[in-house]
């Protein structure tokens, strides 16, 4: 009698989780939204450090951990790596707490495709004719914004670039998502400490400690930082590129739902002849990595 092998596991499950907590990630940001964006912030970063601890410890990844922190190279990249996720996340904190919920979610939809221009532009990647004609369409996107919207364009423009150049520095170093995300916060811990330190010597004092239910859901900043990465990374290792390249747009996809439903935000003219050009952009993105999947299959 012969068994026959289980199954491997899926990654859908996990990949959809990730962009469902990054997509509702607004509505967590609702209640902290009497906490400053800087000092917010440096409490994230406090909080994630201990919890992508323990997690690396219970996921025994810390001789991974180790082994980047004898690596200057890997150190060198994991500084500028750090540098860029605190000015992506210190910009769409303020943002969604700002009301540019709307630009915020603009600035996620053009990631991939940003993703896909640094690459030839900095790796000698080469583009498909669609790949081409996508970034064409959402650099038209990109200049209706700029004529129409340029108060906001920065945030999308911000947002998108410094994530863009963050997986950019990352896929040169040779280190995991959550033993990087460790190391990062560890980076940053200093002027995160600092920053936390000046806003409690201040007038209003620090947002946490003053109430208990505010402090929990600053804690709580933690987890939603690195409970989505975890899951991503499972993602990413069962999945292959084209399928978690689709359910990425599962994100800016809620955020700007939420813009329209929870934060009730204006759309004008010019913004949602952008998003219009923006979805055209991502559906030519899609088909193309679609396609490229099933002649993939075929030659297999």
């Amino acid at each position: 009698m012969t068994s026959s092998a289980p199954p491997a596991p899926s990654g859908l499950v996990p990949a959809i989780g990730a962009y469902v907590i990054w997509g509702f990630l607004p509505l967590y940001l609702l209640l902290v939204k009497t906490v400053p964006p800087f000092e917010f912030v440096g409490w994230r970063i406090i909080w994630t450090l201990p919890l992508c601890l323990l997690i690396v410890l219970v996921r025994r990844q810390l001789p991974e951990l180790l082994v980047a922190l004898r690596s200057p190279r890997a150190l060198v990249a994991l500084l500028a790596s750090a540098i860029l996720i605190a000015v992506n996340w210190l910009v769409y904190v303020w943002a969604i707490m700002e009301g540019q919920v709307y630009a915020a979610s603009i600035g996620y939809y053009l990631n991939p495709l940003i993703n896909v221009l640094l690459g030839t532009l900095l790796l000698g990647e080469r583009l498909s004719r669609r790949q081409w004609l996508a970034v064409g369409v959402a650099g038209a996107a990109v200049a209706l914004l700029a004529a129409g919207a340029i108060t906001s364009l920065w945030i999308s423009l911000t947002l998108g670039f410094s994530f863009g150049l963050y997986g950019l520095v990352r896929k040169q170093v040779s280190v995991g998502s959550l033993p990087g995300l460790t190391i990062e916060s560890a980076i940053l811990l200093l002027p995160a400490s600092v920053i936390a330190a000046w806003y409690a010597s201040g007038p209003q004092g620090s947002s946490f400690g003053q109430d208990a239910w505010l402090s929990l859901i600053i804690i709580f900043s933690g987890v939603v930082t690195a409970v989505p990465l975890l899951l991503f990374a499972i993602a990413a290792r069962r999945m292959d590129y084209s399928s978690l390249g689709f359910i990425q747009y599962l994100a800016p996809t809620i955020v700007f739902i939420l813009g329209l439903t929870v934060f009730r935000q204006p759309l004008e003219p010019v913004k949602l002849v952008s998003f219009m050009l923006i979805w055209i952009a991502v559906a030519i993105f899609v088909t193309d990595l679609l396609s490229k999947r099933r002649a993939a299959r075929r030659a297999a």
